[in-house]
């Protein structure tokens, strides 16, 4: 059985093919925000039918992926399911350059390098991470703080199934302790830790740094205090700030799911959290974001679908943290600042995160994912 399977990795490209790559990302945008802002116009006239613009100074293919993009997020806004699309900025995050594989040749990957269609061998910082006797289907390439990633997309063979599996487990994420799983797994929260308190500080210099070089530009403008290329270097400086401080969080996250899903577990279950609700709270809202619950949640789904793990979502309203996971009573004067659960039925004393892990792995109230 085949399946496509996506490995990101960086590229050092030439000058010639940073202007290439610029040159059609830049048409891209283009692209987009002249589909949108057209349709804008005629969406405030009354007409509610879009136009279809094309471009052919760059890669076709590119371009055309643009629109579809654009296509996609306007049909979504038409139908009541998301907001009108918003128009992509040339500072902020980029459209991706999209290739297909045209012929056999066109796009193939090596050991170091990448052959890539209208740029042709383009150097791979990360050796050995992109499997080369799979067939690539397609590339998107991307710009991040001034780097530039491709992401292939290979037809590999599917993970095996593996007919021995454990026990089922549960998960409760909290912010106290990242994961506490039912089988006694305890993954304490990055956030906490030095390193991304160091990252987190040098963010927030860098920031205010540019904030006051903003300011500055702004007022005197006439005078040139600061100069364009000084506040495209700072945000540069500020990007790649960023990332660092998110490279962090997903890397832990990555190998903390992966963890989960090697032991094999019959299935896992995990809580419908209202995240959207959680950062209503403004005590917690920032330590609730920096945890990043959606993208623990998304590569979960991703892993189990892959392992062939049942994935199980607890119903929103469980209250797996005020119930006792021994008699099943529940505590409704429980309160977010008590950390040890007690309880007054059969006098079990445990602690509140590991009790709320134990009842979701007996929960029978869930849905599969998927």
């Amino acid at each position: 059985m085949t399946c496509h399977r996506a490995y990101e990795v960086e590229l050092k490209p030439t000058s010639e093919q940073i202007q290439k790559i610029e040159r059609t990302m830049g048409v891209c945008r283009y692209v987009y925000n002249l589909f949108i802002a057209t349709n804008l116009d005629n969406y405030r006239n009354g007409t509610h039918e879009y136009i279809k613009l094309w471009i052919w100074e760059v890669s076709s293919k590119a371009v055309k992926k643009a629109i579809m993009n654009a296509d996609k997020a306007y049909r979504n806004f038409l139908k009541g399911r998301t907001g009108f699309p918003k128009f992509k900025k040339r500072n902020g995050r980029p459209v991706g350059m999209y290739l297909p594989r045209n012929s056999p040749n066109d796009l193939s990957v090596e050991r170091h390098r990448a052959k890539i269609p209208t740029l042709g061998w383009v150097r791979i910082k990360e050796c050995g991470y992109v499997p080369r006797k799979a067939k690539a289907i397609s590339v998107t390439i991307r710009k991040r703080a001034g780097r530039y990633f491709a992401s292939f997309v290979f037809e590999t063979n599917a993970v095996p199934v593996s007919s021995t599996k454990t026990a089922g487990i549960g998960i409760d994420l909290g912010v106290k302790s990242f994961a506490v799983i039912s089988d006694g797994r305890n993954y304490p929260n990055i956030n906490k830790t030095e390193q991304v308190k160091k990252a987190r500080r040098r963010l927030k210099r860098e920031q205010r740094k540019f904030s006051r070089k903003s300011k500055q530009r702004k007022e005197g403008a006439a005078s040139k205090k600061c100069k364009r290329s000084n506040l495209d270097k700072q945000r540069l400086k500020v990007q790649r700030a960023y990332m660092k401080l998110s490279n962090k969080r997903h890397d832990y996250i990555n190998k903390t799911v992966h963890e989960i899903v090697i032991t094999r577990p019959e299935f896992i279950t995990i809580e419908d959290l209202n995240v959207s609700g959680m950062l209503k709270n403004r005590h917690l809202s920032k330590a609730i974001a920096s945890c990043e619950f959606w993208y623990f949640r998304a590569l979960l789904e991703r892993k189990c679908l892959e392992y062939g793990i049942e994935l199980r979502i607890a119903d929103r309203f469980y209250a797996s943290s005020k119930t006792c996971s021994q008699c099943g009573n529940v505590k409704k004067d429980l309160k977010l600042k008590d950390r040890v659960y007690e309880c007054t039925e059969c006098g079990l004393v445990i602690d509140r995160d590991y009790n709320a892990a134990l009842n979701l792995r007996s929960c029978m109230k869930y849905r599969t994912a998927g």
